[in-house]
């Protein structure tokens, strides 16, 4: 069901009815059961995907197995890897989902055509893209910069509303830090 995409976008910009039928014509749905991958590493990312139920993260698994959190994406999110999506090269990530899901798939070329049909709609993505940037320029000078507790901190504080949906052990590698270390943490913080 499209709903909450078109609730989303009509939050954001006016539409139309022939701009709602345009989207909804080049607007796929796909369900995700729990653990379900949406884009493996290897493969080559061929959608814009937004999250309209459930919950996806984006991550990778190093030469240990270890696996490096990149991002969360809850309902009103947008997910993907740009890189292999715009590049169409093989994606370093991997995409799935942490609780069932229903996300939306957009192609890339017909995202492009969106934009070009629709200057608002245009607007919006970029404005997407713009504040996707700066999350990863504060994420990456947190990563630098921060403590374990200053990292734990600015996450609390950014992301309330999906602390409670997540395991410690995902929060620890989004932010990271060990579990270990982000047991520590909590252990002081509710001390303080």
């Amino acid at each position: 069901m499209l709903t909450p995409f078109i609730k989303y976008l009509v939050d954001k910009i006016q539409l139309s009815a022939e701009d709602i039928r345009l989207i909804e014509s080049v607007a796929k749905i796909k369900k995700l059961r729990k653990k379900q991958f949406l884009l493996q590493e290897g493969e080559i990312c061929k959608f814009n995907v937004f999250v309209n139920r459930g919950f996806l993260k984006t991550f990778s698994i190093d030469s240990n197995g270890k696996e490096h959190i990149m991002n969360f994406s809850p309902e009103d999110y947008w997910a993907g890897d740009r890189d292999s999506l715009l590049n169409q090269t093989p994606s370093s990530f991997n995409i799935d989902a942490i609780e069932d899901s229903e996300v939306v798939l957009i192609k890339k070329e017909d995202l492009e055509m969106l934009c070009l049909e629709m200057p608002h709609f245009n607007n919006l993505i970029n404005n997407i893209l713009q504040k996707s940037f700066i999350v990863s320029q504060s994420r990456i000078h947190a990563s630098i910069s921060l403590s374990a507790e200053e990292k734990y901190k600015n996450f609390l504080s950014k992301f309330p509303m999906i602390v409670h949906r997540i395991p410690q052990h995902m929060i620890a590698s989004y932010i990271g830090i060990t579990p270990e270390t982000l047991t520590r943490v909590r252990r002081n913080t509710v001390g303080k």
